[in-house]
């Protein structure tokens, strides 16, 4: 009665019905035939004489033939064991290649990065994070809108790294690196005489006179805003909405109304600084805006950390040295830079 194989001799199931050979038995198999020996072979490739053995046990149960002639000393290949060292030098040589390839695509510093920005941080810090990443990637792509567009093409995988104003519900494997807040400065015509922020209460319960421009609901800008004056228990008519910084202060500069936006907004809208003046709000918690860089830690870790290091350690600061040189009324702490040592936080 012939002897009945072991179960650690037998084959996977699902390699034996599909005839696909274990690439580590192959590779195995390989070194056997190069060393001449089994000893030799498990020296070379790190492993026990005996994994040795049984790799070669079980790649020829898999093929259903045996690969070595055993009754010569040292063991020499088959016939068969032949053509498979054949095929399988070539087999191993493009699953390293394989490998090599899916780690050189993966790398940020070789590859496309795809980086996705509120408008405002595209118009004013975008340039220098470009020129800082030129060097990192083969291409580069900056894309640009409202928080609500970027979090969908982040979770889309559209993406690589997304900088918001607003955090994606519902993805724990998307990571937030807190950048830096800015607060809400509102802006008046220069031809105004304007002092405390009660006086822009009082404006903006005159309607007619002098009402206030929003920002468009459909922006997160627009709703933090919005959600800010409730707190302050300001409210005035609908008349004047947009998505863009640089068509609503164009409007208070012609004297047409009054706004509420931040230094970056300001920055990026700096043709109309001479034509408008800005009056500090009172600090509160919803006075302000929050930036996040948002990634997949498990695939942009690296690159992660190194854009928001370089944004808040270099970008930022020369960015606020001259919004105070441009504008020297800029409320103090208008721009508060997150710490550099704040570790990413998972989105749950």
């Amino acid at each position: 009665m012939p002897k009945k194989k072991s179960a650690s001799s037998s084959p996977p199931t699902t390699a034996r019905r599909q005839g696909l050979p274990d690439l580590r038995a192959l590779e195995t198999f390989v070194a056997v035939c190069g060393a001449s020996t089994m000893g030799a072979a498990a020296k070379q490739l790190g492993i026990s004489q005996s994994a040795v053995s049984q790799a070669v046990r079980v790649l020829e149960a898999e093929q259903g033939m045996e690969l070595f002639d055993r009754e010569v000393r040292p063991a020499r290949p088959t016939r068969a064991g032949l053509l498979l060292l054949q095929m399988a030098e070539g087999l191993l040589a493009d699953a390293r290649r394989l490998s090599v390839e899916l780690r050189h695509a993966s790398r940020q510093d070789s590859g496309t990065l795809r980086l996705g920005c509120v408008d405002s941080f595209a118009a004013t810090v975008g340039p220098g994070l470009i020129r800082a990443l030129s060097d990192r990637a083969q291409r580069l792509q900056l894309w640009s809108g409202l928080t609500p567009a970027l979090n969908a093409q982040l979770l889309g995988r559209e993406l690589d790294l997304a900088i918001c104003t607003d955090l994606p519900l519902g993805e724990p494997r998307i990571s937030q690196r807190p950048l830096f807040t800015e607060s809400w400065i509102a802006v008046f015509p220069r031809a105004k005489s304007i002092t405390p922020m009660t006086a822009a209460r009082q404006l903006a319960s005159r309607a007619g006179e002098l009402p206030l421009i929003r920002y468009t609901q459909r922006s997160v800008i627009g709703q933090q805003v919005e959600r800010f004056l409730l707190h302050l228990g300001l409210e005035a008519p609908r008349r004047f909405e947009f998505d863009a910084t640089d068509a609503m202060l164009s409007l208070v500069a012609a004297g047409l109304g009054w706004a509420v936006t931040t230094p970056l907004c300001l920055w990026q809208s700096r043709a109309w600084l001479d034509e408008i003046q800005l009056v500090p709000i009172p600090a509160a918690r919803l006075g302000q805006r929050d930036f996040y860089l948002l990634c997949r830690d498990a695939e942009w870790a690296p690159m992660a950390d190194e854009l928001a290091h370089l944004t808040r350690s270099i970008l930022l600061p020369e960015m606020l040295r001259n919004l105070k040189r441009t504008i020297p009324t800029l409320p103090a702490g208008a721009i508060s830079i997150s710490a550099l040592s704040t570790r990413p936080r998972s989105l749950k």
